[in-house]
C-alpha cells in the first residue's frame, strides 16, 4: 500500500468567479509543487472543458490521466447544483463516463453547456440515479455551509437522498468545518470525510489549501471507491485543512459588513441592524442545531484530522505582509519549496527543526500551527477567517456595538 494526496474538488476555467488561469497544464504544475500526487478535474460535464481535458490529459491506469510534462495525476470530477440548489461532488471512473452523464443531463438544464458547475432540474434522488447509471460516485459538498448546501436546506442526509442515501459514501466538510464538528451528528458516522480545497485559482493559497490523504494499492478509481468504504485496508488516513475559523461562513454574520451575531440574535433580528443585510447563519451555529452530541464522538475509522495554513500565507504572516501573492512573498515560498521538496512536505510531514534551518521563523510558525498555538479572528457572512499572532478579536453585535434599542 502507499498514501496519495488527493484534492477531489476543484474548477475550472469555465466555473464563474474563477480564474482564467484554471488549465490543466498550470493546475499540474502547482499541484506537484504542492506535494499533491492527484486532482480532480472539476467541472467534467462543460463541452468545452471536456475538450481541454482530452487535448491535454492521456488516459492513465484505472481512471486516473496523466498530463503530458507533470508527474500530478487527474481523476474526472465534477460539481452540480441540483433543483433544491444543494451543491454535490461526483467522482467518475472515465472521460466517457462524465461525457455520458453530461448527455442524459443537459434535457434537465439550461446551461450545462455555459457554466462548469450547471444547474440540474433534478432532486439528489434523481441525480444519484444518473450517476449510479454511469459508474460515477457522489456526495454533498460543503455541507454546512449556509448557501447551497444539504444541511442549509435539509435537517438530514435523508431529506435530501430519500430512498438513494445508502449510494452516498462521503461528505465533503467544506473549510468551515472539520472532522470534530461533523462527529457530532450521528447520521454521519459511518460516511468518510472529505477535505478539498472547492479552489477557483491555482494558486498554492488555494490549490491543495483542503485536501486528503489516501491509502491504496496504486492509483485507480476502483482503488478510491474502496478507500471511500474502507474496503480492504484501503482508507482515507488524513484529512487536512484549514482551520475552520478562517472559512468564509464559520460564524453568523452579516453577508454586506459581515458583523458578528450569536444565534439568538440572528433568528430574532433577521437584518443587521447596523446596514440591513442579510443575516447568516455560520456553520458553527448550525453544527449546534443538528448536533446529536454535545462533544464529537469520533468513530474508529475516523483519520486524524490536521489543520494548516497554505505556506504562502505563513510566510506573509512571517514577513507583516497581507498578501500572500506579493513578489517577496512568492519568492520565499519558491525558495521553501525547493529546499522542502513540496509545500505539503513543509507543512506536515518534514522534521520541524529542518524547516527552521531553511527559514527559522517560518518554520517556527509551522511549528505554532502544528501544536495549535495560534489564534484566529474568525470568519463569516462570506469574509475568509485569518490568523493573529496580536490578540485581535471577532466584533459582535451587542458587544461594544449598537444595541436593539439603539433602531
Amino acid at each position: 500500500m502507499k498514501e496519495f494526496n488527493i484534492d477531489f474538488h476543484i474548477h475550472s476555467r469555465e466555473s464563474g468567479g474563477t480564474s482564467p488561469n484554471m488549465t490543466i497544464p498550470l493546475i499540474a504544475r502547482q499541484a506537484e509543487l504542492k506535494g499533491l500526487h492527484a486532482v480532480g478535474t472539476g467541472d467534467a460535464l462543460h463541452p468545452g472543458w471536456l475538450a481541454h481535458l482530452k487535448e491535454n490529459l492521456t488516459e492513465g491506469e484505472g481512471g486516473f490521466y496523466s498530463t503530458f510534462r507533470h508527474k500530478t495525476k487527474f481523476l474526472v470530477t465534477t460539481e452540480v447544483e441540483d433543483a433544491h440548489r444543494v451543491h454535490h461532488v461526483i467522482l467518475f471512473p472515465s472521460v466517457e463516463s462524465a461525457e455520458k452523464m453530461s448527455r442524459k443531463l443537459s434535457k434537465h438544464s439550461v446551461d450545462i453547456e455555459k457554466d462548469g458547475r450547471p444547474h440540474i432540474r433534478l432532486d439528489a434522488e434523481k441525480i444519484v440515479d444518473v450517476a449510479r447509471g454511469v459508474g460515477a460516485l457522489i456526495g454533498p459538498s460543503h455541507a454546512f455551509t449556509p448557501w447551497t448546501a444539504v444541511y442549509k436546506e435539509f435537517q438530514s442526509l435523508a431529506e435530501c437522498y430519500k430512498s438513494n442515501l445508502e449510494h452516498v459514501t462521503f461528505l465533503e466538510l467544506g473549510l468551515s468545518a472539520n472532522s470534530d464538528y461533523a462527529d457530532r451528528i450521528s447520521e454521519l458516522t459511518d460516511l468518510t470525510f472529505m477535505t478539498n480545497s472547492d479552489c477557483h485559482s491555482p494558486w498554492p493559497h488555494r490549490l491543495g489549501r483542503e485536501f486528503n490523504r489516501l491509502k491504496l494499492k496504486k492509483l485507480s478509481f476502483t482503488e478510491v471507491k474502496k478507500a471511500l468504504v474502507r474496503n480492504g485496508g484501503r482508507k482515507f488516513t488524513l484529512n487536512v485543512g484549514l482551520n475552520p475559523r478562517e472559512g468564509k461562513y464559520h460564524l453568523t454574520s452579516c453577508t454586506r459588513c459581515y458583523l458578528r451575531f450569536t444565534s439568538d440574535e440572528a433568528k430574532r433580528l433577521k437584518r443587521c441592524p447596523d446596514c440591513g443585510g442579510i443575516i447568516k447563519t455560520g456553520v458553527a451555529d448550525r453544527i449546534n442545531e443538528l448536533a446529536t452530541w454535545p462533544e464529537p464522538h469520533h468513530p474508529s475509522h475516523r483519520p486524524p484530522y490536521i489543520h494548516i495554513l497554505p505556506l504562502a500565507e505563513v510566510i506573509a504572516l512571517s514577513m507583516g505582509i497581507s498578501s500572500p501573492t506579493s513578489k517577496k512573498v512568492q519568492a520565499e515560498w519558491e525558495r521553501l519549496v525547493k529546499a522542502a521538496g513540496s509545500e505539503i512536505n513543509a507543512l506536515i510531514d518534514a522534521p520541524i527543526d529542518e524547516i527552521q534551518g531553511i527559514d527559522h521563523k517560518v518554520g517556527s510558525l509551522i511549528k505554532r500551527f502544528r501544536e495549535g498555538r495560534v489564534s484566529y479572528v474568525a470568519g463569516g457572512g462570506g469574509q475568509y477567517g485569518r490568523p493573529t499572532l496580536t490578540g485581535e478579536k471577532n466584533k459582535y453585535w451587542g458587544q461594544g456595538q449598537k444595541k436593539l434599542g439603539d433602531f
